[in-house]
């Protein structure tokens, strides 16, 4: 079967035009389409404060994403409370760390940042073991990471500043309409599921962005056709040309 029209569960690229999916529009005659299967629903600071958790009390702040940072200065707001200088923060990677100058004047302030990986991020805290650290995060963060920080004895507490739900897509999307469905959470699997409680994959590709993801995919009853990261394609941008390469070759020798 030719690939034709892909649905993406993210948002629309701000420019789509400086990106690998536009490359592909043009190779492979592809029409892409943009939606976000999942929201964020704020946690508020009552929440937190019943949780204990008061931000004074903790010296440096865990974040691996921008929706984390996003979320601990609107707590921080809604809190009254006023983010010292000294306040360090340990961030996933270099793009999540300057995004924090939305917020603060980076120069001044601690920031520090692993390449990508909790356990590089880890590295890092080790050499600050007498922080209190607060870990950021939604509702599904990883189990893992809370592993990670506890066998490297760490003095953290994880604070839940953000739900992740699936969103409402019964008046936006029309999923017959499409050949490929391309996931990044496995919240994206239980958005689908939600909305679109019949659906039958029969022909159309899925395709999955990480083990959790590509994991929610096959216990949900789909088969998965891709997956990213791999050696051959290190991105999911990578994984879909892979694939419409391949499945157009099927195409022609018909």
């Amino acid at each position: 079967m030719k690939i034709k029209h892909i649905l993406v569960s993210q948002p629309k690229p701000a420019d789509i035009s400086k990106t690998p999916f536009a490359d592909m529009m043009k190779k492979y005659g592809i029409d892409f389409t943009f939606e976000k299967f999942i929201k964020l629903d704020d946690v508020t600071a009552s929440e937190l404060r019943q949780e204990h958790i008061k931000l004074p009390e903790y010296t440096a702040i865990i974040l691996t994403s921008r929706n984390a940072i996003d979320h601990f200065f609107r707590v921080a707001k809604e809190m009254r409370y006023a983010v010292p200088e000294t306040l360090k923060y340990f961030c996933i990677n270099e793009s999540t760390a300057y995004y924090l100058q939305r917020y603060v004047q980076y120069r001044k302030r601690k920031v520090f940042y692993g390449n990508q990986t909790m356990n590089d991020l880890i590295d890092i805290m080790k050499k600050h073991k007498d922080e209190r650290y607060l870990y950021c995060c939604s509702d599904i963060s990883s189990d893992t990471t809370i592993e990670q920080l506890t066998a490297a004895k760490l003095n953290f507490t994880k604070a839940v500043m953000f739900r992740t739900v699936p969103a409402d897509l019964k008046e936006t999307v029309d999923i017959k309409k499409y050949d490929m469905l391309v996931f990044f959470s496995p919240m994206g699997i239980q958005s689908l599921k939600q909305n679109v409680p019949d659906f039958e994959q029969n022909e159309v590709a899925i395709g999955g962005f990480g083990e959790t993801t590509c994991q929610a995919i096959i216990d949900a009853g789909f088969e998965l056709n891709f997956r990213a990261p791999t050696q051959t394609a290190p991105s999911m941008t990578m994984a879909i040309e892979e694939y419409v390469a391949a499945e157009n070759k099927k195409s022609r020798k018909k």
